[in-house]
């Protein structure tokens, strides 16, 4: 029996608080997206990705990436990477890509899923991995800022460290439509309205810069496109001519009024489901 007060109500918050969460095992799966409340790391076993080879029109930025990632893999020095330019031209499909293409000769890289909205949480993230035996890809999709978002500043705890660094074992990769990742009317507004211009918007615009790697991804031809769908035909067995597959397809594009990878892939989606075909690995 428990007399002294304080002993009662410490007993009280002990039952009540949630049990502490098992450390992370690494070992079960290549992939992890991390989530909070509570604070934990769900593997993934299966990770949604396209082969290297498929993705074209981005050579320079595979290329750069590969070697980057390679690099890191091994232990040498690595840089952040931000990957920047137009939608659905193949950023964070390279990315996955990339992992998938390198976990295959160094089992230990994995790659953590982190989603905007939880960059706060990041340092305690970051504390899980540290002392890990593995080398882990960080990755962000569909990173940028708005008016009045300080996410921003946890993002620094990843590109700077703070005063312990960043782990010498994690790398960040993002992904954003937006070079330096916040709106232009953002920048101007406040450059426009600052005392010291220059100085108005150095702290956001700086964190792009912070990124050793820009790699900028451009809206491809129709060339490109055509090559893209030819290629998953290829890959996966759909058979149609040269000239079904032109028509077709630029016909799906100026309904669509874009062409870019992604239109490409579900223009060829389309296409595999008319010939009864399944794109199941």
């Amino acid at each position: 029996m428990i007399d002294d007060p304080m002993d009662r109500i410490a007993a009280a918050l002990e039952r009540i608080a949630p049990a502490p969460q098992p450390e992370p095992d690494f070992s079960v799966a290549p992939a992890f997206v991390w989530h909070v409340d509570p604070d934990r790391l769900e593997p993934v076993q299966r990770v949604a990705r396209v082969d290297l080879p498929l993705l074209v029109g981005v050579d320079r930025s595979r290329d750069t990436l590969l070697k980057n990632t390679e690099q890191f893999a091994r232990g040498l020095p690595a840089n952040n990477a931000l990957l920047w330019g137009a939608r659905g031209m193949g950023k964070s499909s390279l990315v996955k890509a990339i992992h998938g293409k390198v976990h295959a000769q160094h089992e230990a890289l994995r790659i953590v899923e982190l989603q905007r909205e939880d960059l706060p949480s990041v340092g305690r993230l970051l504390n899980l991995l540290r002392d890990a035996p593995y080398r882990f890809i960080l990755f962000c999709d569909d990173l940028s800022f708005g008016h009045d978002d300080a996410h921003y500043k946890s993002l620094k705890a990843v590109l700077d460290g703070g005063i312990e660094g960043r782990p010498e074992n994690v790398v960040l990769y993002a992904t954003s439509n937006r070079r330096h990742l916040m709106p232009r009317d953002m920048i101007e507004n406040e450059r426009g309205s600052a005392i010291n211009p220059s100085e108005a918007v150095e702290e956001k615009v700086s964190l792009s810069d912070r990124f050793g790697l820009w790699l900028g991804f451009h809206p491809c031809d129709q060339d490109q496109y055509l090559e893209m769908i030819r290629g998953y035909c290829d890959a996966y067995g759909v058979e149609i001519s040269d000239a079904d597959l032109r028509a077709e397809a630029i016909e799906w594009q100026a309904t669509r009024g874009a062409r870019s990878g992604r239109v490409a892939w579900q223009y060829f989606t389309d296409l595999a489901g008319r010939r009864g075909v399944v794109l199941a690995d």
